[in-house]
């Protein structure tokens, strides 16, 4: 039994490691950004993408689909789309004198909800019974979602014009926040000599289907965290609660994200259990846009949560 759960693991590692090469070719330069993208994925979470236009956002969630053959579904948020632009609408049939549903680009495996704070509130909110029960609610009848069901959201920084900052109930929805940043000169140069990762896209073919997809993500579910694991996950949630550095903490369901994240990152080095190692390698994506930082402490959430691991001990 010890062997073939073993050869498992060691099957789905090399899986995950085929999916991610394929994802590089295309993503170039940006190994963390991409293993914590796929690692979101196989939490079962949502990636919000905060970045400049132009860095390549679109062409990771547009990679990530084509690797795990999803049906992918692209959102433009402009200030004039509406909430039924995303879900769907009822129209009245008049031949059957019945109102029939007729579904919107949430129904599909990969959503990309692209610049995100583009849209007003009340559009944004659209989003938040999708991205929690993977499912929506329209004239009173819930329709269920895909499965599996991964939202891509992009923002741009909120310093530029136009933009409607996420409410802290939207950005909770998001397991993870990342940052692709400019390539590196390397990178950058291929670019400019037109190897362009783009043109790579057309090329991608489906390394995992859906049903291996989803076999993944229940693996992920059965990795297996020790209570002396639980308890250092504990002390770092409690940590983030001192009103001296941050406004607020880390909720619980931003725990059991850190944990489910932390069982992914886990299965992605072929381990059946989670070690510290992993809470420390996915926490920053975790908690840097649930946490706030106090202005008076004169430190970024980045350097704050640094500062939270060198001061948690470890069990």
């Amino acid at each position: 039994m010890l062997d073939t759960a073993t050869a498992d693991l060691s099957t789905a590692s090399a899986r995950i490691e085929q999916a991610l090469n394929q994802i590089e070719t295309v993503i170039v330069g940006k190994p963390r950004q991409v293993r914590l993208s796929l690692c979101c994925l196989l939490a079962g979470g949502h990636l919000l993408i905060e970045d400049l236009p132009g860095v390549g956002k679109t062409t990771l969630a547009h990679a990530m689909a084509a690797v795990f053959g999803l049906d992918f579904s692209r959102i433009q948020f402009t200030s004039d789309l509406l909430p039924a632009d995303i879900l769907g609408v009822s129209i009245f049939d008049p031949a059957s004198q019945r109102f029939s549903f007729h579904p919107g680009p949430i129904f599909a495996h990969c959503v990309l909800a692209d610049e995100m704070n583009r849209a007003t509130p009340k559009t944004q909110s659209a989003l938040l019974e999708a991205m929690e029960e993977q499912q929506i609610t329209v004239d009173g009848e819930t329709h269920p979602l895909k499965k599996p069901f991964f939202v891509i959201g992009t923002q741009n920084p909120l310093d530029q014009a136009g933009t409607f900052p996420l409410p802290e109930s939207q950005l909770d929805r998001f397991m993870m926040r990342l940052s692709l940043g400019y390539p590196d000169p390397a990178a950058e140069r291929r670019l400019l000599e037109g190897e362009s990762g783009a043109i790579h896209l057309d090329h991608l073919q489906p390394v995992i289907d859906i049903p291996g997809l989803l076999d993944l993500q229940q693996q992920v579910s059965r990795v297996h965290a020790a209570p002396a694991l639980l308890d250092y996950l504990q002390a770092l949630v409690a940590e983030t609660r001192d009103r001296r550095r941050f406004l607020y903490g880390l909720s619980p369901r931003a725990a059991l994200a850190l944990l489910a994240a932390a069982r992914a990152w886990a299965l992605m080095q072929g381990r059946a259990q989670v070690e510290p190692a992993d809470l420390q390698a996915v926490l920053p994506a975790v908690a840097s846009h649930r946490l706030i930082a106090v202005e008076e402490h004169g430190l970024s959430n980045e350097k704050l949560i640094q500062d939270l691991l060198q001061r948690v001990a470890i069990p």
